[in-house]
């Protein structure tokens, strides 16, 4: 019709057309019905830009797309804030063990707007979401794993080892006869004379995953035994900071007891949404019983109902991949995000480094310490702040941009004070102008930046 020639005439020459191979006739176009024409060359073309775009849809992405991804799948820099935010996001990290240092300050804070160590303790108080010991990181600082009460039956095992002796015991027989009791209780049940013996057996009660606490309070506490005393009454003594709240055995909340089938199908469902992409690499880095293999089975049972795909979508990591429908979309999306700059703790569960992701060849050792702190571009690492915070490692080009993301950790911890970069004294370097730019200042021995002096980011 557009240049006006007879309908029939036009469908004759085409079928003479079609018949010595000059053009083809099919049904080319989605959703149109009826026969159409095209010529050869312009079908081979279409075809191989939609061969191409398939194969782009089902090609591995590179593994640092997954460093691009997780922050983002994460929320972190979210905006949302409140109960029902910090909700969701212990709901994203339920069983992932984290260092109590780290997890308030670092974990929590970037993922809720506003986070104030109330939300958690209301949480709590609620009877919305518990919290269980990981092990022991030292005197002063141990994992700690969050839960949805409601989800925490269906995810925790009861501890496989738990402390034995006199004062353990005791501990124990005490809890089970009276249920939850205070530390001044606890403290009189045991008969014994040292009050800081009696709370290093409770705590290592805590750290096998035998014993919690109404109130994260005593999580807040821990540091340095100090007793504290009323000086106007003499004979009133407050117990120890790390002993406050009500303590309770662990086994009360793991009840009715569940099948192993049914704690694997929690935990798979948990780490998929934690990771989007579950890899082997992510789920052994979990510490789960059985490890990948004793989930497999699971997860292919999920991917025959249709709950979750199956594919090779992460390069360079174990062929058995599983995945939300839309984490995949999502993964490939953020093949092309070019512009994200993100500062985590080196322990946050957003970043695969360590895990998913080695870390990059460097002089200097690179761990999942606490204390540490990465920033990461477009999903490459560019610098690694070392526990401590004095010496500073670098990876590639730096640019003003990650030395800026490295200064907003100031807002979080009490002071940025840098010694070292690369194993060098940053004084008389080239870091240190920028580092001044960023707003750091001088120390007789590297350059410091405290809160108050953080600069505002755009």
């Amino acid at each position: 019709m557009r240049w006006h020639l007879p309908l029939r005439e036009v469908e004759h020459a085409l079928q003479r057309l079609a018949g010595r191979g000059d053009v083809v006739a099919g049904e080319f176009r989605p959703g149109h019905a009826g026969r159409e024409y095209c010529h050869p060359e312009v079908l081979r073309s279409l075809r191989r830009k939609s061969l191409a775009a398939l194969r782009r849809e089902v090609e591995p992405v590179p593994v640092e797309t997954l460093a691009r991804f997780l922050p983002s799948w994460h929320g972190i820099g979210s905006h949302a804030r409140g109960l029902d935010r910090l909700a969701e996001v212990i709901f994203q990290l339920q069983g992932t063990a984290v260092p109590a240092s780290v997890l308030e300050r670092d974990v929590l804070s970037i993922r809720v707007r506003d986070y104030r160590p109330q939300l958690l303790d209301q949480l709590i108080s609620m009877g919305e979401v518990v919290w269980a010991g990981r092990g022991s990181l030292g005197s002063h600082d141990g994992r700690i794993a969050l839960y949805l009460r409601p989800d925490a039956p269906r995810l925790i095992r009861p501890a496989a080892e738990v402390p034995q002796g006199e004062l353990h015991q005791g501990l124990r027989e005490h809890l089970q006869n009276r249920g939850a009791s205070f530390f001044r209780d606890l403290y009189y049940a045991t008969g014994s004379s040292d009050e800081d013996s009696v709370l290093d057996a409770l705590w290592d009660m805590v750290w096998a995953g035998e014993v919690t606490n109404d109130t994260f309070l005593p999580v807040r506490m821990l540091g340095p035994r100090t007793r504290r005393t009323n000086p106007r009454r003499p004979l009133m003594r407050l117990g120890p900071p790390a002993s406050a709240g009500r303590w309770s055995l662990f086994s009360d909340l793991l009840r009715p007891a569940v099948s192993t089938t049914e704690y694997l199908h929690a935990t798979a469902g948990t780490l998929l949404q934690r990771y989007g992409v579950l890899t082997r690499e992510a789920a052994l880095a979990e510490n789960i019983n059985g490890g990948f293999a004793a989930l497999y089975p699971v997860l292919r049972a999920m991917e025959e109902t249709g709950k979750i795909r199956r594919g090779y979508f992460i390069d360079g990591l174990g062929g058995l991949q599983f995945a939300l429908p839309g984490a995949v979309d999502r993964l490939r999306a953020a093949r092309d995000d070019q512009a994200s700059i993100v500062a985590l703790a080196a322990t946050d569960p957003a970043s695969p480094f360590g895990t998913s992701i080695p870390w990059p060849e460097h002089e200097s050792r690179m761990a999942r310490a606490a204390g540490a702190y990465i920033v990461v571009d477009a999903g490459e690492l560019r610098l690694y702040l070392e526990r401590g915070g004095r010496s500073l490692l670098t990876i590639g080009d730096i640019q003003p941009a990650h030395l800026q993301a490295l200064a907003s950790l100031a807002a979080r911890v009490d002071k940025l004070e840098i010694q070292a970069v690369d194993g060098a004294p940053v004084k008389g370097s080239r870091f240190e102008q920028q580092l001044h730019e960023a707003g750091f200042g001088n120390t007789p021995k590297g350059v410091i930046l405290w809160p108050e002096r953080r600069p505002a980011l755009a």
